[in-house]
C-alpha cells in the first residue's frame, strides 16, 4: 500500500515537473521570439516576416508531417488543417503587422488576453467550470502585466506611443483565435500525439505561406545583401523555434496540464523579456521586481490544484 502510495505520488510529481519545464521553455522561446522579430523589421515587411516564419516552421515538420499524416484520424483531419490555420497562420501575420504599427509594449499586454479568452470560450461553448480563484489568479496576473507595462510611464521613466490604436485589434483578435485554438486541442483534438499534430497541422500551411511570401513581394527584396539575409535568418530562426518547436511543446503542454495552463505562457513572457534588458545592461527597478511578484502570485492561484487548496 505504501509502495503503490509512493509511485503514484511520484508519477504525478514528475507530470508536474514535465509540464513547468514545457511551461518554462516556452516562456524561453516566444518571449525570445519578439526580439527575433524585431530585428527581422530593419529589412522585411511584417507581412514578409509572417509569411516567412510559417515557411520555415511547415518546411521543417513536413518530413514528420508527411511520416504522421495516416495516424491521423480522418474525421478529424479538417479540424486539424483548421488548428494551424487559426493557432500559426493568422496570428503570425496579426503580430507581425500589428507590431510594426503599435508600440511593442501594447502589443505585450495584448498578447496576456489569451488566458482570458480561453478561459471565456472554454466556459460559453464547452461548458467548462473555473473556479473563483483561478478567475481571481487571471485577473491578477493580467493586472501585474497592465501595471509592469504602464506604471514606468506614468511615473515619467519610459514612454509609450498611442498612435496607430486601431492595429491594437490584430493582436487581440490573435489571442481570440488562440482562445479558440487551445480549447479545440484540449477538447476535440484531445487524443490524437502532440508531435502528429503539430507536424500534420503546419505542414498543411506550407502552401498557403509560399504563395503569400511571393504575394507579399518578398522575393523581390535583394537577397545577396548582408540585411537581408540577417532578417531572413532571424525569421527562419522565428519560424523553426517559434512556430515548429513550440507548437509541439505547447500541444504536448495544453495535453499534459490543460488549456489554461498551457495559455498562461503569455504571463511568463515578460520575466524573459527582462532577462533580455538585464542582459543588454538595462537597470531593474522596485516596479518591475513588484510586478513580476503580481504575475506569479496570478500564475500560482489559477494553477493551484484542488490537493494544494486543501492544503
Amino acid at each position: 500500500m505504501g509502495l503503490t502510495f509512493f509511485f503514484v505520488n511520484f508519477a504525478f510529481m514528475s507530470n508536474k515537473l514535465i509540464s513547468w519545464l514545457l511551461f518554462i521553455a516556452l516562456c524561453l522561446i516566444w518571449g525570445s521570439s519578439f526580439k527575433l522579430m524585431k530585428d527581422s523589421t530593419a529589412s522585411l515587411t511584417g507581412t514578409q516576416i509572417a509569411s516567412l516564419r510559417i515557411v520555415a516552421a511547415a518546411l521543417v515538420l513536413l518530413p514528420f508531417g508527411l511520416m504522421h499524416l495516416s495516424k491521423i484520424p480522418a474525421a478529424k483531419l479538417p479540424l486539424v488543417i483548421f488548428s494551424a490555420f487559426i493557432g500559426n497562420l493568422l496570428p503570425a501575420f496579426s503580430f507581425a503587422i500589428a507590431l510594426t504599427r503599435i508600440d511593442g509594449s501594447l502589443g505585450g499586454i495584448m498578447n496576456s488576453l489569451s488566458p482570458i479568452w480561453v478561459v471565456l470560450i472554454g466556459v460559453l461553448f464547452y461548458g467548462d467550470k473555473i473556479a473563483l480563484e483561478k478567475w481571481m489568479g487571471l485577473l491578477i496576473g493580467f493586472l501585474g502585466l497592465v501595471l509592469l507595462t504602464m506604471l514606468p510611464v506614468l511615473l515619467g521613466e519610459k514612454s509609450i506611443s498611442f498612435e496607430n490604436l486601431g492595429y491594437v485589434l490584430l493582436p487581440v483578435t490573435a489571442t481570440i483565435l488562440y482562445g479558440v485554438n487551445v480549447n479545440m486541442v484540449s477538447h476535440r483534438l484531445q487524443g490524437i500525439n502532440p508531435l502528429h499534430l503539430a507536424s500534420v497541422s503546419v505542414s498543411f500551411m506550407l502552401p498557403p505561406a509560399l504563395l503569400l511570401l511571393w504575394y507579399f513581394g518578398f522575393f523581390e527584396n535583394d537577397l545577396s545583401s548582408a540585411a537581408v539575409q540577417s532578417a531572413i535568418a532571424s525569421s527562419s530562426a522565428l519560424g523553426i523555434i517559434g512556430s515548429a518547436l513550440a507548437t509541439i511543446l505547447f500541444y504536448s503542454l495544453v495535453k499534459r496540464a490543460g488549456g489554461l495552463f498551457a495559455s498562461l505562457v503569455t504571463y511568463g513572457i515578460p520575466f524573459v523579456a527582462i532577462g533580455w534588458g538585464l542582459f543588454d545592461n538595462e537597470k531593474i527597478t522596485w516596479i518591475e521586481v513588484s510586478c513580476l511578484l503580481l504575475i506569479l502570485a496570478g500564475v500560482y492561484l489559477a494553477n493551484r490544484s484542488p490537493q494544494e487548496r486543501k492544503a
